[in-house]
């Protein structure tokens, strides 16, 4: 109970570092090569977690194909495209502001894909949150596709993955993500990481903070609660994220943005009640 209790919290704390990781490994290392490490890493400390703990692997092929599948999508596509947005000159913070896109298409597909009903409410607290980011979003198209990605890979977890080891599921979603970013890292980028205490640090959390702890919190949240309750969490992301790169990478934080993170608050506060 404590863990549903504060999961929600802790995933959102998590989550928003995502973004800040990546502006901080962009001066050293090619998104996916730093990608492909790090989903290798995290695929391997899975693998030997399992085994120690004796979780079931997924039984059928069948079972390993939607694993694999649902990994390119939530971590391949999207990861792939967030980093190599940052890298390529877009501020962590507004990636990360695009990020408040996700739960309104999240809460337009609901219906259809797994006839989750989103109340009038929740529609409320949902379109009221993105008015509040409207002004300072950009439509970034690969920070976008990243979006799409991970918002179908939401869906597919809860429809084709409801049940399973998450040990065991997360370490067959890496192993999908790895083989997906690993030859378009080495088709289009010169697989350069330049080894220093920064990438270190870096390398530490992706794995351990984000690519275990913040995963499998999302993943539990997927599986024991509403898809679009879970997601317009993700509105509590871009003022976190906003925050930290004006702290720790120097970006700017405007009158308009703090004035959306306020509305964000609101916003969440009626899309995610009971």
């Amino acid at each position: 109970m404590f863990t549903l209790a504060v999961a929600p919290a802790l995933f959102v704390l998590l989550w928003s570092t995502g973004w800040l990781v990546a502006g901080l490994a962009a001066p050293y290392a090619d998104p996916l090569a730093f990608l492909s490490v790090r989903y290798a890493i995290a695929a391997l400390c899975l693998a030997v977690f399992a085994w120690l703990s004796t979780a079931p692997w997924p039984g059928t092929r069948t079972d390993w194909i939607h694993a694999l599948f649902s990994g390119v999508l939530i971590h391949a596509i999207y990861l792939g495209a967030v980093w190599w947005a940052i890298r390529h000159g877009v501020p962590a913070g507004v990636s990360g502001v695009i990020a408040a896109l996700q739960p309104i298409l999240t809460a337009m597909l609901a219906p259809l894909l797994i006839n989750e009903r989103i109340t009038f409410g929740r529609w409320l607290g949902i379109m009221g949150v993105e008015g509040g980011f409207a002004a300072v979003a950009v439509p970034i198209l690969i920070n976008a596709i990243g979006m799409v990605s991970v918002t179908l890979g939401w869906f597919y977890q809860k429809r084709f993955i409801p049940s399973g080891d998450l040990r065991t599921v997360s370490c067959v979603q890496y192993l999908g993500a790895f083989l997906a970013t690993l030859p378009v890292a080495l088709l289009i980028e010169d697989f350069v990481i330049t080894p220093n205490l920064t990438m270190a640090l870096v390398f530490l959390w992706s794995v351990v903070a984000l690519s275990i702890g913040a995963i499998a919190l999302l993943l539990l949240l997927i599986r024991r609660g509403a898809v679009s309750r879970a997601a317009a969490l993700v509105y509590l992301v871009p003022p976190l994220t906003a925050l930290q790169a004006w702290l720790f990478l120097g970006e700017t934080l405007t009158l308009m943005q703090l004035a959306g993170m306020a509305i964000t608050v609101v916003g969440v506060a009626l899309a995610v009640r009971k």
